[in-house]
């Protein structure tokens, strides 16, 4: 299985309904994102506010690298926003576990699989999953 996440620039999207199209069977479904600048996270999928407030909060922690408070960083020439990517990368999850019980995921009720895009640019981001 693997799905392609197109982003357009930072946040998190949602590709929930993508992975559960895919499921089948009982055992435990492993993502894992093949980029070193992105993330996947579980988190609520109700309140779009809990996806800005963690944009946000992940933008205050790490700022891009012309920021004076980054200015020890070397790895600039890819854009101020690539470093903090990694760093950002480097804090947050690149594999989620779910469990699958007959073929659906045991998510709560207000949970939902994100990938948290850390760059600027547009990017097609691949993630690939298994169930064992």
């Amino acid at each position: 299985m693997d799905w392609v996440i197109s982003t357009n620039g930072p946040g998190l999207y949602e590709f929930t309904d993508q992975v559960a199209g895919q499921v089948s069977g009982t055992g435990v479904l492993t993502l894992f994102v093949q980029h070193t600048s992105c993330s996947l996270l579980i988190q609520e999928n109700a309140d779009p506010e809990v996806q800005d407030d963690l944009q946000a909060y992940f933008s205050r922690l790490v700022p891009p690298s012309d920021h004076p408070s980054m200015s020890y960083l070397r790895h600039t020439y890819e854009g101020p926003d690539d470093m903090p990517a990694h760093i950002k990368a480097a804090m947050l999850p690149v594999s989620l576990s779910i469990p699958v019980v007959e073929g659906r995921m045991a998510l709560g009720t207000w949970q939902g699989i994100y990938l948290f895009e850390h760059r600027a640019m547009a990017h097609h981001r691949r993630v690939v999953g298994m169930i064992r």
